[in-house]
C-alpha cells in the first residue's frame, strides 16, 4: 500500500521499520519538528524524524494541520491509508477523510480503557492485569473509533512503564502489518460504551512520593512513572529517581529505611527500591548506590 506514517518519539520508530519491512511504499513521515535539547539546547530531530531520514524517506513536521495548505499537502500525497502512532497532532477531518482507506491508529491500551494521552503510565499505576494493543479506525473523537485488530499482554508484578512501552511498540509494529494485510477482510467493531476511562497526561505534580500511601499504590507510581519523568523523594537533601522496587513483608514508620537493602515504610507495608537515579548521575541498583550514599535502618527520607 501507499503509506502516509505519522509517528514522533522512539514508541513509534518499530512501526515505521516494520512497514517498511513489509515492503509498503511509503509516500512521506509526518512527525512534530525538531526542538532544543541537550546542554547546548541546539535543534534535536525526534527519533522518527532520525530514522526516517537514515531510511532516504521524505519527512515533514509542520506545527499544525489546520490549514487549507497543509490539508491540501497531505491529500496530494494520495496516500492508501495513514498509520498514525503516537503522533502529538490533532487530525482535522479533511485529514482523516484523505486517504482511500482512512487512518489507522495504533493505540498502547484495550480500548475503551485508557483513551487518551498517557495510557501506559496509566495502566501500570492503575495496576492494571493487563493492557494491549489496538489498532483503530481514527475519527474525530478522542480515541473513540472502531477497533479492527486487538492483542492483550500480561503486565508483570515487577514491569515498569518502560518495559512495557517497549514490549507494546513491538506488538504495534507487528499488528499493524497484520491489519493492513487483512485489511478488506476486517470488520471494525465498535468500542463498548461501558467501560470508558481517560489516560491525563503526567503531571509532574503527581512524581513526588508518599510515603504515607500504601507500599502497593507506592511500588506502582515507581513503575508507573520509570524512567520518566521519574517518581521521586528526597534523600539526604538530593532528589533522587525511584526507578524500580517491589512491595515486601515489612511494617515500619512511613519514609524511614528499615534495612540494608532500601527497604522503606510505607503507610500500609513497605516497598524495597531497586534502582534510583541522582541528579546529573545514571541510574544505579540499589546496591552500588548505597555504597556511594549509605542509609543505615532508621533514616529517613
Amino acid at each position: 500500500m501507499r503509506i502516509v506514517f505519522m509517528g514522533t518519539p522512539d514508541f513509534s520508530v518499530p512501526v515505521l521499520d516494520a512497514l517498511v519491512e513489509a515492503g509498503h511504499e511509503i509516500a512521506a513521515v509526518y512527525c512534530q519538528p525538531p526542538r532544543p535539547a541537550g546542554r547546548g539546547k541546539k535543534d534535536r530531530p525526534t527519533p522518527v524524524q532520525a530514522r526516517a531520514e537514515a531510511l532516504g524517506l521524505e519527512v515533514r513536521h509542520p506545527v499544525s494541520l489546520k490549514s487549507a495548505a497543509a490539508q491540501a499537502d497531505f491529500a496530494a500525497l494520495g496516500a492508501d491509508v495513514a498509520v498514525v502512532v503516537a503522533y502529538g497532532l490533532i487530525l482535522p477531518q479533511p485529514v482523516l477523510a484523505a486517504p482511500r482507506h482512512g487512518c489507522l491508529n495504533i493505540h498502547a491500551s484495550l480500548l475503551p480503557r485508557w483513551r487518551g494521552a498517557a495510557p501506559i503510565h496509566r495502566a501500570v499505576m492503575a495496576g492494571d492485569p493487563e493492557t494491549g494493543i489496538c489498532i483503530m479506525q481514527m475519527e474525530a473523537g478522542l480515541d473513540t473509533g472502531p477497533v479492527l485488530l486487538s492483542e492483550a499482554t500480561p503486565i508483570g508484578p515487577q514491569e515498569t512503564t518502560g518495559d512495557l512501552h517497549d514490549r507494546l511498540s513491538r506488538i504495534g509494529a507487528r499488528l499493524i502489518v497484520e491489519a493492513l494485510a487483512d485489511l478488506p477482510d476486517l470488520t471494525a467493531e465498535p468500542q463498548r460504551e461501558e467501560g470508558v476511562t481517560y489516560a491525563a497526561k503526567i503531571d509532574k505534580a503527581e512524581a513526588r512520593i508518599d510515603w504515607t500511601r500504601p507500599a502497593a499504590e507506592v511500588d506502582r507510581q515507581i513503575r508507573g512513572l520509570s524512567p520518566f519523568p521519574g517518581a521521586w523523594c528526597e534523600i539526604a537533601g538530593q532528589r533522587v529517581k525511584l526507578l524500580a522496587s517491589r512491595p515486601v513483608q515489612a511494617q515500619g514508620k512511613p519514609g524511614v529505611v528499615l534495612d540494608d537493602m532500601l527497604t522503606i515504610g510505607c503507610g500500609e507495608g513497605a516497598v524495597q527500591v531497586l534502582r534510583l537515579q541522582r541528579a546529573g548521575k545514571g541510574p544505579q541498583d540499589s546496591t552500588t548506590f548505597l555504597r556511594g550514599m549509605p542509609l543505615p535502618a532508621g533514616s529517613r527520607l
